[in-house]
């Protein structure tokens, strides 16, 4: 599924903000065909400045930054086997679970009214057989295109939480015994497949780009699960409604009205190393979060979709007989009186609880960085004091 999570703020996006979606922008370039290049026009200097000031884009697989790297013959000879045995099947096979769910889709929503608000439409306040329908072969589906993708197992880790951790929240009780279901999973965020886990886990409403809806096949299946969609290079107002609605969503959810919401509140892809500062959008809502960590171990081609174009990427994936997940899920976070009255208090302490828990860095670099990354990586020229703009 082409749809990359929109991170929300508090604040409308900046109408300085001009660039394209990093990872189209690169997937436009005409050499995207020639997979087995070589060619870098980043010097070795360069290269390695980049990785320490980019640290979180940076890729330490076999196949380097941009999927671009010079690759034994060995390789080469597995990626041409593959080419012509795993990818085939694998895409046929994708292809055939993504139309005969879209299928479902449709007889599901045959009849059916919308739910419509601020120029939003989903089908996610389906009741009753169709809601149970959509979401028990979403989740059964979902699993079977990754298991299809190479990741036969996911490991998946619940960490309960101790006595000794006991957190004051308001009126003196205690977190453990705050009551009251979740609003929204809170998650790192690696690659597009993380969407795919959480769909097979949760079956979680998310935030999408503007253009899914109206992608085919995906379209529809996008408002099965409830999307909300945005538009990162818009310049109105909107984007601050589309706020309002995934607040609105998180609060119904936490009511046990409408289904859970997913965000990436990083707003952008990583080597899955790090965690980047998290946007407030996801605790606007003053709801509980479930905070979830995702990894992708890995030998050869890192799962990490962070610097190297969705074609290429795609392909690398498809060749790699067996890929890997790791899941580990944490207790319910219930916000104090505190965190409540600070969505950014209340984003910071779920950050840090998830680096500790994860074992992840910390990083104070974002998207516009990424951008800047890339332009270096394909070659254009970085002013020094864009370089560094935020070291020390």
């Amino acid at each position: 599924m082409d749809c990359e999570i929109v991170a929300l703020n508090s604040e409308p996006p900046k109408s300085s903000t001009k660039n394209p979606d990093p990872v189209h922008h690169e997937a436009s370039t005409s050499d995207d065909l020639l997979l087995f290049s070589s060619h870098s026009s980043v010097s070795p200097d360069s290269l390695q400045e980049q990785e320490n000031r980019f640290a979180p884009y940076f890729r330490r697989d076999v196949y380097g930054p941009k999927g671009r790297g010079p690759l034994p013959m060995k390789e080469k000879l597995l990626l041409a086997l593959a080419l012509f045995t795993l990818v085939p099947i694998r895409l046929g096979l994708t292809i055939t679970i993504l139309i005969f769910y879209y299928f479902i889709c449709r007889l599901c929503t045959l009849f059916a009214v919308p739910h419509r608000e601020d120029g939003q439409e989903d089908y996610a306040h389906l009741r009753w057989w169709r809601r149970c329908v959509i979401v028990g072969f979403g989740k059964v589906l979902a699993r079977l295109i990754l298991f299809v993708l190479g990741f036969y197992w996911i490991s998946e880790s619940y960490r309960a939480p101790h006595t000794d951790e006991k957190r004051p929240t308001e009126k003196g009780k205690s977190q453990s015994e705050e009551t009251g279901r979740p609003g929204v999973i809170i998650s790192n965020h690696i690659s597009y497949l993380d969407i795919l886990y959480h769909m097979s886990s949760s079956f979680p409403s998310f935030v999408a780009k503007a253009s899914v809806a109206k992608l085919p096949l995906v379209g529809l299946i996008s408002k099965c699960l409830g999307c909300v969609y945005a538009r990162r290079d818009s310049k109105s107002s909107d984007s601050t409604g589309v706020s309002g609605v995934v607040t609105e969503r998180i609060q119904e959810a936490h009511h046990d009205k409408a289904p859970l919401m997913l965000l990436f509140p990083e707003s952008t892809t990583t080597n899955g190393d790090f965690l980047l500062p998290f946007k407030t959008g996801g605790f606007l809502a003053r709801a509980p979060v479930i905070p979830v960590i995702l990894k992708y171990p890995y030998q050869r081609f890192s799962p990490a979709w962070e610097s190297m174009s969705g074609t290429r990427h795609i392909f690398f994936l498809l060749c790699q007989f067996v890929n890997y997940m790791e899941v580990t899920r944490l207790p319910v976070y219930y916000p104090s009186q505190l965190e409540k009255d600070d969505p950014r208090l209340y984003a910071n302490n779920v950050r840090n609880l998830m680096a500790n828990e994860g074992n992840l860095k910390l990083s104070d670099i974002g998207l516009d960085e990424k951008w800047i990354y890339l332009d270096a990586l394909n070659g254009k020229n970085i002013p020094p004091s864009v370089m560094h703009q935020k070291d020390d």
